[in-house]
């Protein structure tokens, strides 16, 4: 009986030995997460995602709020470009990432034209926490100055003419300019001929050349082409005249409804603190008043906005549902 009894002993000691490591161990896990959830945000470094290379709209955009960002909140605001999948590859970066609102993400068009081009592995509505709607800017439609078109009342008539005569380009089969090209062909009625490049560069040279007729192109690159008479504008994709151009009308006022525009916003994971949300929405704004800011925006034509979190949701979910119709209409697809 003492053997057994001695045995039963040994067997608990046993089994209490790794109980209570494992005790302590949770109970230290917890304590840390409890200290760094006391620590005031932001206590290190803050990662911010451009899903494309360094030199584009995004990046520059990305780049003037990471330093402003850096300046007042204390602690580095890095930029990382995480280039690739027509912005999918960044954007899940920052969607998976662990939410505690040290991995953000500054998003372009793309990211709600994407679900409707690519099998995601998250959902761009769902799985977010939308954080403030920068700004947003349109595209000039220009045309090559030896065509006889000088009004978009001309375009569709020269087009339902003579149909598929007229080449468009754009920066690639479902990119923005490609999508806002299909988005007007629809409301129209034309069909013109698509052919996609590798960039915004290449289609705008052939545009000037002659190679191509028609671009949808962004404004930063096509307004200074169009005012040294190398390109002829006919129309903006915006509801409204630009400054830029005051006597280029929007397309909407010959098509009805016609609406095309790139929305810079950031956004993070699910899950974000309601606080560091909080403080993104209220540095970001207050960077949009900066001198700074404004001269850099207004060079890249993007219209400031700002507004609160839910404000850019909406946003995205309309642009998901819009492009989403768009792509299907179309029946454009990338092979996946």
């Amino acid at each position: 009986m003492r053997n057994k009894a001695k045995g039963r002993r040994q067997k608990a000691k046993g089994f209490w030995l790794p109980f209570s490591l494992f005790t302590f161990a949770f109970s230290l896990g917890c304590a840390l997460a409890e200290n760094a959830r006391a620590q005031p945000y932001p206590a290190r470094p803050i990662r911010l995602i451009v899903p494309f290379a360094p030199g584009g709209g995004t990046d520059i955009v990305a780049r003037v709020i990471a330093q402003k960002a850096t300046e007042s909140l204390g602690q580095p605001v890095i930029v990382d470009n995480r280039s690739g999948g027509g912005g999918t590859i960044g954007a899940e970066t920052a969607v998976r990432s662990n939410p505690d609102g040290y991995t953000l993400v500054l998003v372009s068009t793309s990211y709600s034209t994407n679900p409707s081009l690519y099998k995601l592995p998250y959902d761009a509505v769902k799985d977010i926490q939308a954080i403030i709607l920068i700004g947003q800017t349109g595209y000039v439609l220009a045309l090559n100055p030896a065509v006889p078109i000088k009004s978009i009342r001309d375009l569709i008539a020269y087009d339902k003419k003579s149909p598929g005569k007229l080449n468009y380009g754009s920066t690639g089969t479902g990119g923005a300019t490609h999508l806002a090209t299909v988005l007007f062909e629809l409301m129209a009625g034309t069909k013109m001929t698509h052919i996609p490049y590798k960039g915004a560069g290449p289609a705008l040279n052939d545009l000037i050349g002659g190679q191509i007729q028609v671009l949808f192109g962004s404004m930063p690159s096509t307004i200074p082409q169009v005012k040294a008479g190398r390109l002829r504008a006919v129309g903006v994709s915006t509801l409204q005249r630009v400054s830029a151009l005051p006597d280029v009308s929007p397309v909407a006022e010959t098509v009805a409804g016609y609406e095309a525009v790139t929305r810079y916003g950031i956004l993070g994971p699910k899950g974000v603190p309601r606080n560091v949300v909080a403080l993104w929405n209220r540095e970001v704004a207050r960077i949009l008043q900066t001198d700074d800011m404004k001269a850099r925006m207004t060079a890249e034509a993007i219209d400031p906005a700002g507004g609160p979190p839910e404000e850019f949701l909406n946003a995205i979910r309309s642009d998901v549902a819009k492009w989403g119709k768009v792509v299907k209409a179309a029946g454009i697809t990338l092979g996946n």
